[in-house]
Order: C-alpha cells, then sequence, then structure tokens
C-alpha cells in the first residue's frame, strides 16, 4: 500500500463547505505518484508509460478543509500489459471516498500497449490489496 497525506485547501473549498468533488480525481492520482515512477523514474513525458483508461469515484462522506486527508493507494489486480488500482481517501478515521483506475503499460514511440516488465510486476505485487488494509490515521 502506498500513503500520501495531503493537506487540503481553502481553494478546494466549494460553496457548501466542503472540499468539491472535483478535486478528488486530482488527489486519487497523485497518490499514485510512486506508481508513476516504477515506470518511469524521473517522470519525465518524453518516456511517460503509464496511460489512464478509466477510473472511478464513490464518494461516502464529505471532505472537510482544515483538517488532513489520507490518500491510500494499492494495486488490485495486474494483467500482461494493464494494472488496476484501489484508492480510498481518509479523514478523521472514516474512508470518504474509494474509487479505481486502470492504467496500460502504453509505448508512445511504437504506438501500442507492452507487456509490464518483470521488476515492475514483482514492485507492483508488493502493493496488492488484500496484502495490506488501511489503518485509521
Amino acid at each position: 500500500m502506498y500513503q500520501k497525506v495531503i493537506d487540503p485547501r481553502v481553494s478546494e473549498t466549494d460553496g457548501a463547505g466542503h472540499i468539491n468533488n472535483t478535486v478528488i480525481p486530482v488527489w486519487f492520482e497523485s497518490g499514485r505518484d510512486p506508481i508513476f515512477r516504477l515506470f518511469n523514474p524521473d517522470l519525465s513525458f518524453h518516456d511517460w508509460h503509464c496511460v489512464l483508461l478509466k477510473m472511478n469515484a464513490e464518494y461516502m462522506s464529505q471532505i472537510y478543509y482544515g483538517m488532513p486527508i489520507t490518500v491510500y493507494t494499492w494495486i488490485e489486480q495486474i494483467g500482461r500489459t494493464s494494472f488496476e488500482v484501489y484508492e480510498e481517501i481518509h479523514q478523521n478515521e472514516s474512508i470518504c471516498v474509494k474509487g479505481s483506475a486502470t492504467y496500460v503499460n502504453y509505448h508512445f514511440d511504437v504506438q501500442k500497449s507492452m507487456p509490464i516488465p518483470d521488476e515492475i510486476r514483482s514492485q507492483l505485487e508488493d502493493h496488492l490489496y488484500g496484502n495490506q488494509k488501511a489503518t485509521s490515521e
């Protein structure tokens, strides 16, 4: 499991007094940074390989400014060329949002997906969802 603490910003708060729903995909993506580094250690875009195929979010409770949140990111499953992540955002010891995203190991130079290299697959397997559960902050 990967874990990242984020302090919500006042600019992310909407007129209803909670964090705007449009912020959640950005926070989830931020939690995926260690995964992106597996495929591209220097994070340069000239050789980027993680292409988003789909994502979803299930909002369970409101998130508020002034209290940190934690993004937990696991690997849900690994295919030959793609992988799925499972994510949660926690605030005040409760799950506020659950989500998932599917990525493909895509090589722009040849315009096709490629198998996930064994060394990266092994590192992804270390973060499989069944191996670790989130704990309260």
